[in-house]
């Protein structure tokens, strides 16, 4: 069954890939599609026999791949309760991911192709998740960088699809250098590269040494951070973040799937796999802590600011995986995996609902040109309402909440019952709950309250007046000159007022409608099994999970106050964002105009880019340059080829003068030439 659910999405990959031209765009599309819901179909039973208690870990051999000297291991397909969630979660929203890509690329010429890249994506990182060894974790690692950036730069014609694929791969190339480095440390301190083995052995490594760097360092913790550091890449921590809000420029589709649920979470994956390594070193844990609460900190500061609709959920997706990383840093591995479950919920939905209201409004993403949409859009309305009442957190303690609710209150609760830094992390994810709650909201009242603003759009005008309207950044067809969806007119065809917002088509809808019952009860369903301290004992029971149920059964009994907290901030968040959205609109403008500097600060994301611009970017084109005009121009062609054919041409030139086609000039030739053998001949015989 496991060999099934990761190879078939490999297989349809291929068919669709290179045989699209045989088989044509429809049958690509049903035979990736079908593949996925294959796949989704089979892996829920998996994960459903572990959450009642019935699945049993197991390892399927698929082939020997790799024996040189001491380096020896087979291609396996681990099957474990850490597995198994991420199994639902990867084929589930792909599964959904690709019905929803009927409708939203429907006009699209390269269909076949879009839809053999996301099948692609979902087989690497199947690949990722059931690795039993850090090698083939490897492979599948690399594998989803690979289809990401095909994904992101999927419209090649576009500039800034171009570039932000680029920049994806180039920063998360800085993380895969930890990874790779401390895969390279793991296999010279243990000897082998098999995960069980590693895990095993990793608690009599704890207080020993290795040279590093010319240092004399703690073993564990320099593996540890070099793995993070890969972590940190892959799902956008704070320092190599960059990359993912630029990665909006991929199809909203592929926001969904790679930005939001699956890709994203690999690192969290990757830390919670190893955690019996973590947990030999409290550096490591408290930088994994200080690293997650920054990044939860930093990201929810900017997603404040933000109009683009996709930007503000892309840097709430990167303050929710700052949430997953505290977590794990605190040592409730099963707090973060559990907000990594709900999350790939409540997150694609929201993604999968801006991609509706963009389609909606003819490709506008600016926030600023849309307003009561509820009227005209209502599933996608109350689609996008499911999905911010889940990540806001909306529930009452002891009594009932979204998914949101239980997984985010755990790490919270679990943070402040770990105590020392903890406490502090707990501290900084509620205020940065505070600020969720306040640009969600903000996101909600912009997009589906008060009047219409859309006649203050070009891209609305320019589709009202021109039959063929062409889409927005979100689509390529601006750049490809293909068209998508006929705007609507008026008998009088004055401005804006004749168009009208039109809700997704059934294809669209359908995810939208199963993601809001995960927002709503995946939270609830399963909370017993990741954060309760006697049934998360059996249910993690196999999967090397460092479970931790001491801590999480002090997580629930922390004070009444820890628990009601995230609670009384979200509707503080709330309550903030209806008076500045709704009842006082004039109220961020003069906020701004009061905070400016502090407003440019937050809106130009800290000038992270900017800084690395000139940390990095500019120094790196320098030294290019250098090489390039004075390396490789002014000395290696210079003397080596260039010179070579400066020679030969010389000579060539010489030659042709010498050719003149004259029989005195030949004779004279011939003179010389008797001249000089002659000479020779005196000097060497008399």
């Amino acid at each position: 069954m496991i060999q099934a659910i990761v190879f078939l999405p490999l297989l349809a990959a291929l068919i669709a890939g290179l045989g699209q031209r045989i088989i044509g765009t429809t049958a690509s599309k049903i035979l990736t599609t079908g593949a996925l819901f294959t796949s989704c179909a089979l892996s829920w039973p998996i994960f459903l026999s572990f959450v009642m208690g019935t699945g049993e870990a197991e390892v399927v051999t698929v082939l020997h791949w790799v024996s040189s000297g001491a380096l020896q291991f087979n291609w396996e397909l681990r099957v474990d309760t850490l597995t198994a969630v991420m199994l639902v979660v990867i084929t589930t929203v792909s599964a959904l991911v690709h019905l929803y890509s009927w409708g939203y690329m429907e006009e699209d010429p390269d269909q076949p192709r879009f839809f053999a890249y996301l099948s692609l994506f979902t087989f690497a990182m199947l690949m990722l998740v059931t690795a039993n060894n850090l090698v083939q974790m490897f492979f599948g690692w690399e594998g989803v960088g690979l289809a990401s950036y095909l994904l992101i730069g999927f419209w090649y014609k576009k500039p800034s699809a171009n570039a932000a694929a680029i920049k994806a791969f180039v920063v998360n190339r800085v993380g895969d250098l930890g990874f790779m480095l401390g895969i390279f440390g793991t296999f010279l301190v243990f000897g082998t590269v098999s995960i069980p083995e590693i895990l095993a052995a990793a608690p009599g490594m704890a207080g020993s040494t290795i040279t590093f760097m010319g240092m004399r360092l703690d073993t564990m913790t320099i593996l540890c951070l070099l793995l993070f550091i890969g972590a940190m890449g892959k799902s956008a921590q704070l320092g190599l973040h960059t990359w993912l809000p630029d990665a909006m420029e991929g199809p909203t589709p592929v926001s969904a799937l790679i930005h939001a649920a699956t890709m994203v979470t690999a690192g969290v994956f990757m830390v919670c796999r190893l955690s019996p390594m973590f947990e030999t070193s409290e550096v490591a844990l408290g930088v994994v802590t200080f690293v997650g609460a920054a990044t939860c900190l930093f990201a929810a500061t900017v997603g404040t600011t933000q109009w683009d609709i996709k930007r503000v959920i892309a840097y709430s997706t990167c303050s929710q995986l700052g949430y997953m990383f505290f977590a794990a840093g605190v040592g409730a591995y099963g707090a973060a995996m559990f907000h990594l479950f709900t999350h790939a919920f409540f997150k694609a939905l929201l993604f999968l609902g801006a991609g509706s209201v963009i389609h909606a409004m003819h490709h506008e993403q600016d926030m600023r040109y849309y307003g009561g949409l509820r009227k005209h859009i209502p599933i996608t309305f109350w689609a996008m309402m499911m999905g911010t009442l889940a990540i806001t957190g909306v529930g009452i303690a002891g009594v009932a909440g979204f998914a949101g609710f239980h997984s985010k209150d755990g790490i919270l609760e679990a943070a402040f019952a770990a105590g020392g830094g903890g406490v502090i992390a707990f501290w900084v994810g509620i205020f940065a709950a505070l600020l969720t709650s306040f640009y969600s909201w903000r996101l909600v009242f912009l997009t589906f309250y008060g009047k219409p603003r859309w006649e203050q759009s070009e891209h609305i005008q320019h589709a009202v007046h021109d039959d063929h309207g062409h889409g927005h950044d979100d689509h390529a067809h601006a750049a490809q000159g293909d068209h998508h969806h006929d705007a609507h007119h008026s008998a009088s065809g004055d401005g804006t007022a004749g168009y009208h917002p039109h809700e997704s088509p059934v294809s669209m809808i359908i995810p939208l409608v199963l993601l809001s019952i995960g927002a709503v009860f995946a939270g609830y369903a399963f909370k017993y099994q990741f954060i309760y301290p006697e049934q998360g004992l059996a249910f993690w029971n196999g999967s090397m999970l460092a479970y931790d149920a001491e801590l999480m059964h002090h997580s629930h009994q922390v004070d009444t106050w820890v628990k009601w907290t995230p609670f009384t901030v979200m509707a503080i968040g709330l309550f903030l964002a209806w008076n500045s959205y709704i009842r006082n609109t004039t109220l961020p403008a003069r906020f701004v105009a009061q905070f400016k500097l502090l407003h440019q600060f937050l809106y130009n994301k800290w000038y992270f880019d900017e800084l690395y611009n000139v940390l990095f970017v500019k120094p790196a084109f320098w030294i290019g340059r250098f090489f390039w005009k004075k390396g490789d121009e002014g000395t290696i062609d210079r003397f080596g080829p260039d010179g070579a054919a400066a020679l030969v041409a010389g000579g060539t030139r010489l030659a042709v003068r010498l050719q003149s086609g004259y029989v005195y000039g030949y004779a004279f030739v011939m003179l010389l030439g008797l001249v000089g053998l002659a000479s020779w001949a005196m000097v060497n015989f008399l």
